[in-house]
């Protein structure tokens, strides 16, 4: 059997490769091929999201092959045709969208995914983005490192908040929402959670509560957004939601940026509507240069980092090599994205 390894500059080929040689073992080909990101940017290709590389540059190194795994090259319906022989796309990403499901699917081709790979690491930033913005970890630093020590943060009107006894709001609760609220909970925090899709025993046994997302608005002084983008959560958080936060309120975003609508964001923070803004993730990634948030108060930006740790990749490289397992030895896959490929 030959596989293609695509890897990138996080999830590299070698890493790839070699989990999936410890878990199928020798006597099969390998061909590879390195991506670009993260050193440049993903972006669209042809009607495939957050996809690194070109079309051909996979069609060429797929020839011969029956299994590939990738965390970003495109697989789009051209690569499907001029891969007749290929049957399984393992993903290492928590959502396949660098790939054409329908024409995957008309292919015969089955597609798995990697559910939890960067659960942890994206968990542990979006409450260290918490504790930075409700502390002034970061602003004040930055302010220290340009020469200017600010004492008044000391006084009353100017200090932090703590966690502990602060309500927090958490749209979203898959796997790093659940994450995040145990960590909260443990520091004192009272957690709101709003997700039609969660299941409120669980949410109970966590210690969090299950509320209404308008609800949640109005009774968090912090709200972390952990919900995944689909037509129904873009812009999710706009105008009219953002005038439910109690005056001051901190809004954190380290999921998708689509679940923002930014150009209500800068007045709000001019005006002290909401009084600290930390991003993760943007509606256009980088942002652009004369990005309206780049001069407003209290904001904490970072590069979509959140699941940037080398246990993910190394996670992601064993979660998509287990599907390979799996495959052939004849066994059901664990995460397939397109069951529909299975019916006769």
């Amino acid at each position: 059997m030959r596989i293609l390894a695509a890897g990138d500059h996080f999830v590299g080929t070698g890493l790839l490769a070699g989990a999936v040689r410890a878990e199928i073992g020798a006597g099969h080909e390998f061909s590879e091929l390195t991506l670009p990101w993260p050193v440049e940017p993903f972006g669209p290709v042809a009607n495939v999201h957050e996809a690194s590389g070109t079309e051909e540059q996979v069609i060429e190194a797929l020839a011969g092959a029956e299994v590939a795994v990738t965390q970003m090259a495109p697989f789009t319906k051209q690569v499907f045709a001029a891969a007749p022989g290929l049957k399984l796309v393992s993903v290492c990403r928590g959502g396949p969208v660098n790939v054409d499901l329908a024409a995957a699917t008309e292919a015969g081709v089955a597609v798995t995914y990697a559910p939890g790979r960067n659960a942890g690491a994206a968990a542990e930033f979006a409450v260290g983005m918490i504790l930075a913005a409700m502390r002034r970890i970061s602003t004040s630093s930055a302010e220290l490192l340009g020469g200017t020590w600010r004492g008044d943060y000391y006084a009353y009107d100017q200090a932090g908040l703590e966690l502990d006894g602060t309500t927090v709001g958490l749209v979203g609760y898959g796997a790093i929402g659940a994450r995040v609220a145990k960590v909260l909970v443990a520091f004192g925090a009272k957690v709101l959670v709003s997700d039609p899709f969660a299941d409120p025993a669980k949410i109970a046994a966590d210690g969090a509560e299950l509320v209404e997302l308008d609800d949640l608005l109005r009774r968090s002084f912090v709200v972390s957004l952990h919900a995944r983008l689909t037509e129904e959560t873009r812009h999710l958080i706009d105008a009219a939601k953002l005038a439910l936060l109690p005056e001051g309120a901190v809004l954190v975003n380290t999921a998708r940026g689509g679940l923002l609508d930014y150009s209500p964001l800068p007045d709000a923070l001019r005006s002290g509507r909401l009084g600290a803004l930390a991003l993760d993730v943007y509606d256009v990634e980088p942002p652009p240069a004369d990005w309206a948030l780049r001069d407003a108060p209290n904001v904490i930006a970072t590069p979509h980092l959140a699941g940037a740790s080398r246990q993910t990749a190394e996670r992601a490289a064993s979660i998509v090599a287990a599907e390979v397992g799996r495959y052939v030895r004849g066994e059901a896959l664990a995460n397939l994205a397109n069951p529909e490929v299975l019916r006769p």
